[in-house]
């Protein structure tokens, strides 16, 4: 088994719509970033790196790389996804927190949960996602942007004898 922890963070700019979870939220500002900016994937994504012993986010999809302007958070996770089954290990389980004071997001949590598990190919069970908020206190707090954590377990999936894993 491997274990991977995955953070991600990203400040609000101005103009909609905000992508989170994979789920399109009307709001009037979205995540900043050199992809749509979808906190909550971007540390899933990070977190099965780290299971994998594979390093960052940053090292896979650098944001200065110009053929990656505008990717899509799901194809950044899709494709983090198939290294874990490359590898010849399957998620196990992943818990992830998303932490926001705006907009509200408990109305989204199931279609996010439920497109975080179809962008990594497991079922539903597999996943958890709360939502909560940081009371105020510093720059999410403050409404500034949105904050994602995630831990995430491997399991060998019993590939390729003797195949490198990561």
């Amino acid at each position: 088994m491997r274990i991977g922890q995955g953070f991600d963070t990203h400040r609000f700019e101005e103009g909609g719509p905000l992508v989170l979870g994979g789920v399109e939220i009307d709001h009037p500002a979205h995540l900043a970033g050199h992809s749509d900016g979808d906190a909550l994937f971007h540390a899933v994504a990070d977190a099965l790196l780290g299971a994998l012993g594979a390093g960052d986010l940053g090292a896979h999809f650098p944001s200065s790389d110009p053929a990656l302007a505008g990717i899509a958070s799901r194809e950044i996770l899709e494709q983090v996804a198939e290294r874990v089954r490359a590898a010849h290990y399957v998620i196990g389980n992943l818990d992830a927190t998303i932490i926001a004071e705006v907009p509200r997001l408990a109305p989204h949590q199931s279609a996010m949960r439920g497109r975080l598990a179809a962008a990594l190919g497991v079922e539903e069970a597999r996943v958890n996602l709360k939502i909560t908020s940081s009371d105020g206190l510093g720059a999410l707090g403050r409404g500034e942007g949105i904050g994602a954590l995630a831990v995430v377990l491997l399991e060998d999936a019993g590939g390729v004898p003797g195949a490198a894993k990561g």
